[in-house]
């Protein structure tokens, strides 16, 4: 919590909400001052000096949102969806696109999509030369069935004149996606991560190969996503505890991204695992052209399905928004310190009797949601929208969302 000298003016100031920042250690009902686009400071009663002060008692303040699983390159690839969409679904300010694009069309998705968006959007570059081609609705194509599609030189290459926004190498792997080349695709991708000193995000689909020989593979700070996949092929041995390889993957420091999507978030798994004291490390939503139809939705939807499997409030909050920004080695990001970007997702949790679906049909009735109130980027806010299993909301201690000009 820091809170410079009175008499320094700030443009805005967001008053009384419970703020929530892991990576500065603060969980109270305080003040979050903004000035130029920075936090400005964080304390109890912070004075106005004439700035505009929007009152969020009631609402939790926490860092702007992280999805580090999204697929956003939209109109170019078959799986993508709107960036703003889903941003304003969310409460959203950082997307990171995990592997739409390759070397090949990385360019398109750089200056049509990334350049253009009001948000953040960020990428994991995938290893296979043309990214994720032949997704859709009753299409699925492997796109790292050859090692001919994964050329290590075009990989480095791009990713070197784009670091800007590229921050590690995504590869999928298992089943139809990798076909025979199965493990040869992940020692290619992992090539390429080590050549540019970034994580790989590695997607974990059905077997061959199996999970264990996956994990197995990966260093620390990479990214095992989808790590709470129902069976077959789930992070669960045939004794219903959590695999040897697992458990040595995440001693050595190897990361666990939830990604629901379509297909890598069961019950089962995520129950036993938490249970046994393994939680995820990440929370994504693995957004996609199907899965934003449920039972995924977005990031919003798959944070408050973990908190109804058990996750304290500002875990969730942590494993959205500092833990992303750190895995993909951004520590600007996911705080709430002074000089910080002022991303700030502004959210409320309610009661809610709202059936939750995962990716096999298995439902579970849960007590709470996470709602999006409002979101600021850089200091600007920003819309936030509708979603569609939820009822319009209030916020406020007296059941509003203020914002007065401070007297």
């Amino acid at each position: 919590m820091s809170q410079p000298a009175a008499g320094r003016g700030y443009d805005l100031i967001l008053k009384g909400g419970r703020v929530l920042d892991e990576r500065n250690g603060v969980d109270g009902l305080l003040d979050v001052a903004i000035k130029a686009g920075k936090i400005a400071a964080v304390g109890a009663s912070l004075p106005p000096g004439g700035c505009t002060v929007v009152d969020v008692r009631g609402a939790i303040v926490a860092p702007g949102l992280i999805d580090i699983h999204t697929h956003v390159y939209d109109k170019a690839t078959s799986l993508s969806v709107d960036p703003s969409f889903i941003a304003r679904r969310s409460a959203m300010t950082t997307m990171v696109d995990a592997g739409s694009a390759g070397a090949g069309n990385y360019d398109g998705f750089r200056d049509y999509v990334i350049n253009r968006s009001p948000y953040r959007i960020l990428a994991f570059l995938n290893i296979s030369f043309p990214g994720i081609f032949g997704f859709d609705k009753g299409v699925s194509i492997g796109e790292a069935r050859l090692r001919e599609m994964l050329p290590v030189d075009r990989c480095v290459a791009k990713i070197e004149a784009n670091r800007d926004h590229i921050v590690g190498v995504k590869v999928r792997i298992g089943g139809p996606v990798t076909g025979d080349l199965g493990l040869g695709a992940l020692e290619i991708a992992l090539e390429a991560a080590e050549a540019v000193g970034l994580p790989l995000m590695t997607h974990i689909g059905t077997a061959p190969p199996t999970y264990g020989d996956v994990v197995s593979m990966l260093r620390p700070g990479d990214i095992l996503t989808h790590c709470f996949r129902p069976d077959p092929n789930s992070a669960l041995g045939s004794d219903r505890k959590m695999l040897n390889e697992v458990l040595a993957a995440r001693e050595r420091g190897v990361l666990f991204d939830i990604a629901h999507g379509m297909g890598a978030f069961g019950y089962d798994t995520t129950e036993q695992a938490l249970q046994e004291g393994f939680k995820p490390d990440l929370i994504s939503s693995d957004v996609h052209v199907i899965a934003i139809e449920g039972p995924a939705f977005d990031l919003l939807h798959t944070m408050s399905k973990l908190l109804n499997c058990g996750l304290s409030l500002p875990e969730v909050i942590g494993m959205s928004t500092n833990r992303p920004a750190l895995a993909m080695r951004r520590p600007e990001l996911g705080h709430l310190g002074i000089g910080a970007p002022a991303d700030i997702s502004v959210l409320r949790q309610v009661e809610s009797d709202y059936n939750f679906e995962d990716v096999v049909g298995e439902k579970r009735q849960g007590a709470t949601l996470l709602q999006p109130v409002a979101v600021y980027l850089g200091g600007k806010e920003m819309e936030i929208g509708r979603r569609p299993f939820e009822e319009p909301f209030i916020v406020g201690e007296q059941g509003h969302y203020n914002r007065v000009a401070a007297q």
